[in-house]
């Protein structure tokens, strides 16, 4: 009876949580904050690696969209947290919120395809991070994905926070140009919709 209680239980928790993604982003925070030495440079690269099972394959056999997104949701928390700017925006009592996320597809991962999430810290300006994602095969180092991604910071600024981590202020590197360009797009895109709804263009995103 206790058996059956627990498997119950254990099927209600995977049938109403994503329960193997929580499980997989407490231990990917866990190994990268505790198992791996830590990134002391917050612009340095790290890499998150990935095998395509077959629980990730669409109808047409390669890794589906949203896998990548699920990946790449990963192997950021691992980022944050083994550069220490996870610890950082909790000594401030701040948190971060994608606030937008673009993604290019160039080649498909296959089954049991081995691929490296490569995660880099582009920069930061008033209000997010800005960070470049890449999906690489193990096979032919062909970058097979990439995605950007936006980190509004809640409670706090990205500037702050990295002076919280470092003890100093710091600079942001200047943001590549196509980044700027996606920005540019996405402001562009929010005042579209602010004044769609009757909001003006001055009102801040929520």
């Amino acid at each position: 009876m206790l058996l059956l209680l627990l498997l119950g239980a254990a099927a209600g928790l995977f049938c109403l949580l994503d329960a193997w993604y929580l499980l997989r982003l407490a231990l990917a925070v866990l190994r990268a904050g505790w198992l791996q030495p830590r990134l002391r440079d917050v612009l340095q690269e790290q890499s998150w690696p990935g095998l395509v099972l077959p629980s990730d394959l669409d109808c047409l056999l390669h890794m589906n969209n949203a896998r990548y997104l699920r990946e790449a949701d990963l192997a950021r928390c691992a980022h944050l947290a083994r550069c220490g700017l996870l610890a950082a925006l909790r000594g401030l009592g701040a948190g971060t919120v994608l606030a937008a996320s673009c993604a290019r597809h160039r080649r498909a991962l296959r089954p049991f395809e081995r691929f490296a999430v490569r995660s880099r810290l582009l920069g930061w300006d008033a209000r997010a991070f800005y960070l470049e994602q890449r999906f690489v095969s193990a096979r032919d180092g062909f970058v097979c994905a990439l995605l950007l991604c936006r980190l509004h910071v809640l409670g706090s600024g990205p500037g702050r926070v990295v002076r919280e981590l470092y003890g100093r202020e710091v600079d942001s590197p200047v943001l590549p140009e196509e980044v700027q360009h996606w920005i540019s797009y996405n402001e562009a895109s929010s005042q579209k919709l602010r004044a769609e709804s009757g909001l003006g263009v001055n009102t801040k995103d929520q």
